[in-house]
């Protein structure tokens, strides 16, 4: 029987320069997507998928973070004497949540490096990764569809899209073979081989990785023995390219809208459809809209 994973890893050392200056001082994990931070939607997302213990790959000036998911002693203190009880457990619901562990990446070297910083909590485990950058809004969560091939397969899982040719250069990018599961939905293929940021003449097909992984340990492996890239990173790909010599690596295109949350037009897209998804704020916010001269 293939053991569930328990384990998600949030590389979180970035800088977030596409953000700045509202990064300069602030994690570009502490963006607020309406009320709440973009990390926590991937939390959630990872929690929701039964996976309990969070890692989160932290960084020089991300102490914000380790804030947010704390316990805030005063503020709880002074909502509770106010009986502000709504805001009260909407704070504590964060800090009672998960466990959180944090390991430090002290230099920004790359996907695949911030990964291998997590290798001691991880151990000999099959585990998740999330990119906080990617917000994905599915009625099934997106681990939780990687995890189901996962325990078909017990083999690495990486979650997929369809890109337009103008983006493709933005992304890893597989080569791939449709495989039939389950009936056969269309959506999960065996991956070939993978290429990282090719120009839209090279890109072997419009299915690009996005950020939801499931590793099995052996990748820890692979991040070691590959050398360093395009200004000395170690990337997450070309691990993965190392690990396929060996071991088969599944891709799967995903139920679902992602938001690219690291891209300012992608992070206002994601605000006005979450907003507009929530019961408190949806209908003024598309009255409002319905006003706007554009």
């Amino acid at each position: 029987m293939i053991p569930k994973v328990r384990k998600a890893v949030f590389p979180a050392a970035g800088l977030g320069t596409r953000f700045l200056p509202a990064t300069k001082a602030m994690p570009k994990e502490m963006l607020t997507l309406v009320d709440k931070p973009l990390i926590q939607y991937g939390v959630e997302e990872a929690i929701h998928s039964g996976m309990n213990n969070i890692i989160i790959v932290t960084g020089r000036g991300k102490s914000a973070i380790e804030d947010h998911f704390d316990v805030s002693f005063e503020l709880e203190h002074m909502l509770e004497a106010r009986q502000k009880k709504d805001l009260l457990a909407a704070v504590r619901s964060v800090s009672d949540m998960i466990d959180v562990f944090y390991v430090r990446q002290k230099e920004a070297l790359g996907l695949g490096h911030a990964v291998l910083r997590a290798k001691e909590m991880v151990a000999n485990e099959a585990f998740s990764v999330v990119l906080s950058d990617d917000v994905i809004d599915a009625e099934l969560p997106c681990l939780h569809q990687l995890h189901d091939i996962y325990e078909f397969y017990g083999c690495s899982v990486v979650a997929l899209m369809e890109v337009p040719p103008e983006n493709i250069s933005a992304y890893g990018v597989v080569d791939a073979e449709p495989v039939s599961h389950n009936g056969g939905s269309g959506r999960l293929y065996r991956i070939r081989n993978m290429v990282e940021k090719p120009s839209p003449e090279d890109a072997p097909s419009n299915l690009a990785i996005i950020g939801r992984y499931i590793l099995t340990p052996e990748i820890f492996h692979s991040i070691e023995a590959i050398e360093p890239g395009r200004g000395g990173e170690i990337q997450l790909t070309d691990a993965l390219k190392h690990l396929l010599r060996t071991r088969p690596i599944y891709g799967y295109k995903f139920e679902g809208t992602r938001y690219d949350a690291g891209d300012k037009l992608g992070f206002l897209k994601a605000t006005v459809e979450f907003a507009l998804k929530r019961h408190d704020l949806g209908e003024a916010f598309r009255e409002y809209l319905r006003g706007i001269q554009i």
